[in-house]
């Protein structure tokens, strides 16, 4: 009988153990530290801006010490880094409509429009590169529900990123 107990113990403590083990495997993988895991690695550094779309499985950083955009798409497995005399510009688009943009030898068009109900805000980055000229993510979508919590949210994430590229256009 005590054998019996014993090994029920055992098989019990494996069972917990193997849980345990999965659960930590799968927190650890989850799509939002996978790619911030992935930034990291591809900046070197931490970002001074970024932005993440688990949902999509893309995100973008930059960092002003070592000079440099990544673009990260397919849960961070593949990606781009850009020095910053590759980046060309960036813009804001809502609903498919520009609202905001700032191009190298342009001035730039400020962010003048509130959306609160916007089904989609998408930031675009664009780079003197002929093979992927642009990387665009998703900063709001309603349909997907990934991202920052709400278009306004995502607003003020674009209106952030395009103040990093107007400084580092100028500099």
């Amino acid at each position: 009988m005590a054998e019996v107990v014993r090994v029920i113990l055992l098989i019990a403590l494996a069972a917990a153990l193997l849980t345990t083990l999965a659960l930590a495997l799968s927190w650890w993988m989850e799509p939002p530290r996978r790619i911030r895991r992935a930034l990291l690695k591809a900046l070197g550094a931490p970002p001074e801006v970024e932005a993440v779309s688990p949902r999509e499985g893309r995100a973008c950083a930059l960092n002003f010490d070592i000079e440099q955009v990544v673009v990260l798409w397919a849960n961070g497995a593949h990606g781009l880094a850009y020095a910053f005399e590759e980046v060309e510009g960036g813009e804001i688009i809502v609903d498919g409509h520009v609202v905001a943009r700032i191009r190298r030898g342009e001035a730039r068009k400020a962010l003048d429009v509130l959306a609160p109900d916007a089904e989609q805000v998408v930031l675009r980055l664009m780079f003197a590169d002929a093979r992927h000229p642009e990387f665009e993510l998703a900063l709001w979508d309603a349909a997907l529900t990934g991202g920052t919590g709400s278009p306004g949210e995502a607003l003020r994430l674009g209106r952030r990123w395009l103040s990093h590229l107007e400084a580092l256009l100028k500099s």
